[in-house]
């Protein structure tokens, strides 16, 4: 699985539409941040875009003024998380393939997003490339690659009996290493309060290059947030790559806490993407947003990074990562 960094043909979407996740109070905010991620995305790779219907993709078209480089998919879906049931993209120097993992709605949480799981196969097959299918539940959320061989990922996620009650941790990091070349697996403990998807990575710490991972952490020790964040951090610092060195891990401070009306929401700077001539950082009205900004802006001077304000998105439980999936060059 190379690194999100690396050169992308396209970035996949899914325009957003289901009203259980983005209600009409915030529908139309939504819609602008998807139009911002477009516009900026399309400037340096084409963006793959799932719409229902022809209706939907005339009334994008408007809104995006028909850049050339976005493709339409009428491919019906039940929701946007597509890093999560999309497939996930896997290369060498000479071909690009795909894998297909099982999605079950985060471990059958929600029934109606279950048909998904199918909708990630009708994506694979609409790109005609080669597809390997192993009988795993996996999102793509739930881990974080540098493209050498060194994954994180959680135990609070992937060792959950809620998702592969039959493995063992050893038969996972087997699946991993044998569909996406893993090598070297860091396991953290879990991941940040109000994340319905059982401690996803890409909320919590993030590679920025070969060894250099981005760690969020918090300082307010009364925030419930403080010790998992601190022994994530501890975990890091005490890992190595996949030839044995230690890495480079730079802590960034979380936001501040964001309710919606019932519950915490997972709020967070380290659910960036990383396209072909930007970054795209969720950013929240808060004090703290130009540190992530400014962090990535050093460590990719070559790419514009562009705050992107999330406060709706996230009302949805997800950001910009978990709503993206990248594509990677062939060859």
């Amino acid at each position: 699985m190379p690194a999100e960094w690396e050169r992308h043909e396209a970035t996949w979407l899914v325009w957003p539409k289901n009203p259980g996740t983005f209600p009409s109070k915030i529908i139309r905010d939504v819609e602008n941040i998807y139009v911002k991620m477009i516009k900026e995305l399309a400037q340096g790779e084409k963006v793959e875009l799932l719409v229902d219907d022809e209706r939907t993709e005339h009334e994008v078209s408007s809104l995006i003024d028909a850049s050339p480089h976005v493709k339409f998919h009428k491919i019906r879906t039940s929701d946007v998380w597509i890093r999560d049931y999309g497939p996930i993209f896997v290369g060498n120097s000479e071909k690009v393939a795909m894998t297909k993992w099982v999605f079950n709605a985060w471990g059958n949480k929600y029934d109606d997003l279950k048909p998904d799981n199918e909708t990630g196969m009708r994506i694979a097959q609409s790109t005609g490339l080669d597809l390997f299918q192993p009988q795993m539940v996996l999102e793509g959320g739930s881990i974080d690659v540098n493209g050498l061989g060194t994954c994180i990922t959680t135990k609070q996620c992937l060792l959950n009996k809620n998702r592969n009650p039959n493995l063992t941790q050893n038969e996972i990091a087997n699946y991993l290493k044998e569909y996406l070349g893993i090598t070297n697996l860091i396991w953290l403990d879990a991941g940040i309060a109000g994340d319905d998807t059982d401690g996803h990575v890409d909320d919590i710490a993030r590679f920025v290059n070969a060894n250099t991972v981005l760690c969020l952490v918090e300082d307010d020790p009364t925030d419930e947030n403080h010790e998992i964040l601190k022994r994530n951090l501890m975990t890091l610092r005490e890992s190595t790559d996949q030839n044995g060195n230690k890495m480079n891990v730079i802590p960034i401070q979380m936001p501040n806490r964001i309710d919606s009306e019932d519950s915490r929401l997972p709020a967070s700077y380290a659910n960036f993407y990383i396209g072909n001539s930007v970054v795209l950082v969720p950013i929240f009205e808060d004090p703290k947003d130009e540190e992530p900004l400014n962090m990535l802006r050093r460590f990719y001077p070559d790419r514009k990074v562009v705050g992107v304000n999330c406060r709706s998105l996230v009302y949805g439980l997800g950001a910009i990562h978990c709503v993206t999936q990248q594509q990677p060059n062939s060859g």
